[in-house]
């Protein structure tokens, strides 16, 4: 048995992310829990178009089909590094960033062992120095998770303040007048 993820250029965050969603589901469903909403309100996180039903009925009506924008956007959370496993002298996790990120930024570490949440209180670059922030794809930063934590395909992922988006995730959203 398996479960599709639909979509022509899902990244290996939506992937992983569906999927851990989508096996607490299933996991609680075959032990007899009840849906756990939370569940839906996380994959809401994830950066998407909206969800339709797809191809479920053949036929999809005009108003299933997001004609407003072409790109898509979430509000809660934002992929900004791969973590490649490897440890610097200090023993800090090395980054390979993929959108920008600062230090005092509410991240997720993403692991198939689980979650954790923190802070951002320093960064490194290669030289060991300080930085204020990763600045964008190409660039490498070293961030201090504990020395437990298997970074084994860890990612790491921006918690983006309310009224903050993926489309321009570093300012806030203004309200319409």
């Amino acid at each position: 048995d398996s479960l599709k993820i639909e979509g022509r250029t899902k990244s290996f965050y939506y992937v992983a992310r569906t999927a851990q969603l989508y096996r607490q589901a299933i996991e609680d469903a075959t032990s007899g829990k009840d849906f756990n909403p939370n569940l839906m309100r996380q994959l809401e996180g994830l950066a998407h178009r909206g969800y339709t039903e797809g191809f479920l009925r053949r036929h999809v009506h005009n108003e299933y089909q997001n004609y407003d924008y072409g790109y898509s956007i979430s509000d809660t959370q934002q992929f900004v590094g791969d973590i490649t496993g490897n440890r610097n002298a200090s023993g800090m996790a090395e980054i390979e960033v993929k959108n920008k990120f600062l230090v005092g930024d509410s991240v997720e570490i993403m692991t198939p062992q689980g979650n954790i949440t923190l802070t951002i209180e320093a960064l490194e670059n290669r030289k060991g120095e300080a930085v204020e922030a990763g600045l964008g794809s190409g660039h490498t930063v070293y961030l201090d998770v504990p020395k437990e934590v298997d970074l084994t395909n860890a990612i790491l992922l921006r918690n983006l303040p309310q009224g903050q988006d993926t489309r321009n995730p570093h300012s806030e959203k203004v309200a319409a007048v």
